[in-house]
């Protein structure tokens, strides 16, 4: 029988992570969670703890760390508090792959150091891409360590590649177009948090939930997609796709497209990310097509949807600009979720934050690091 692989999840008790444990769950011969990571969902974080029995967890509120200590003291399991002992963690040899899962900014450095580590990297963490995709895949090629996609849009990317050594003439980047599809810009002037929250087809945390009623969402991915799959944003076209069963496709010089499709869920791409290069058993629903007899495709509204044009316009210009672009952009989303800003103000806020923030061409880790703080500042 193999060993299993060692697993640490950066953000186990979000969307992405506990759908991950649900693979985990039934592949217990395969894989072994070696580190539970959260923010501060201490209940949850004990309840992985004591049914997956890692090496070690952290809880990144450190307000929290008394709760989780005390409910796990009659444990092996090891307790640490605190954003930095979760990249500290990075650093244990017994870790074979790290699920990136936490959303945000946040997840940059505990990312950074698993590839420096030289540990396989299941990437849910856009903004990371976003934020370093020079630094992160540079980083990835030096230590000769895998960036896995675990977002549906960019698994769909990496099978359709996967044994192919011709050119591409461009990706097709699927997008369900959100709750807000086909609304214009009056008709959003005073939609709801519950109404940006109620998402036609996937189950996504708030702030992930959010940038797809905006469209930005997309245009986060069209910068991961870029770093991930050495091409120019250019060759990335955005496409509308309500059914969510198309989840993109990659088209060749020679006009051929190739798709993947499956039923809308998470826990298929994160399980090829986990088995890769292999295809194991799954017990999910398998798609029918007699089920959706029609599958549609449209050209994004830009001019309603404006965040996904901003991501252009950033990584257009390069340089920190993405990074000014997304820490403008999860303020905005923050102050939307608490009732402070309106759903359209959003794009006007990152724009604004665009045109003013210092721009530096060519920045280093800790300008990135330096600008994002700046602009939550501001």
């Amino acid at each position: 029988m193999n060993t299993p692989k060692h697993i640490a999840i950066l953000g186990s008790t979000g969307s992405i992570g506990t759908q991950a444990l649900n693979v985990v769950r039934r592949h217990r011969d395969r894989y072994a969670i070696e580190v539970l990571c959260a923010g501060s969902n201490a209940d949850l974080l004990i309840q992985q703890a004591l049914e997956f029995e890692p090496n070690a967890v952290v809880i990144a509120d450190q307000s929290k760390y008394a709760t989780v200590h005390e409910a796990l003291c009659n444990t092996d399991t090891k307790v640490y508090a605190g954003e930095e002992s979760m990249t500290d963690l990075m650093d244990m040899g017994s870790i074979d792959m790290v699920l990136a899962a936490i959303v945000g900014f946040a997840g940059l450095r505990p990312t950074l150091r698993a590839l420096e580590r030289g540990k396989a990297v299941a990437l849910a963490n856009k903004e990371t891409m976003v934020v370093a995709g020079e630094i992160m895949t540079r980083t990835a090629t030096l230590n000769r360590t895998p960036i896995l996609p675990v977002d549906s849009e960019h698994s769909a990317i990496f099978q359709c590649l996967v044994g192919e050594t011709s050119p591409l003439d461009k990706i097709l980047l699927t997008a369900s177009g959100g709750p807000f599809r086909g609304k214009n810009r009056s008709q959003l002037a005073d939609v709801t948090l519950d109404q940006a929250l109620h998402h036609p087809n996937w189950s996504m945390g708030r702030k992930v939930t959010i940038d797809s009623a905006t469209l930005m969402n997309k245009g986060l991915e069209v910068i991961e997609a870029k770093w991930l799959f050495g091409v120019e944003a250019t060759d990335i076209e955005v496409l509308v796709h309500p059914q969510s069963i198309v989840h993109s496709m990659v088209q060749f010089h020679d006009g051929s497209i190739k798709a993947q499709l499956g039923i809308p869920t998470m826990e298929t791409p994160i399980q090829y990310a986990f088995s890769f290069p292999e295809r194991i058993e799954s017990h999910l629903p398998r798609l029918d097509f007699a089920d959706h007899p029609t599958l549609t495709f449209e050209k994004p509204d830009t001019s309603t949807f404006r965040c996904l044009d901003l991501a252009y316009r950033a990584i257009a210009q390069g340089g920190n600009m993405p990074c000014i672009m997304n820490a403008a952009n999860e303020v905005a989303v923050q102050q939307f979720i608490e009732g402070r800003m309106r759903f359209l103000d959003i794009a006007d806020y990152i724009e604004r934050a665009m045109q003013t923030a210092h721009f530096i061409a060519k920045p280093t880790l800790d300008d990135l690091f330096q600008t994002d703080k700046s602009i939550r500042n501001i």
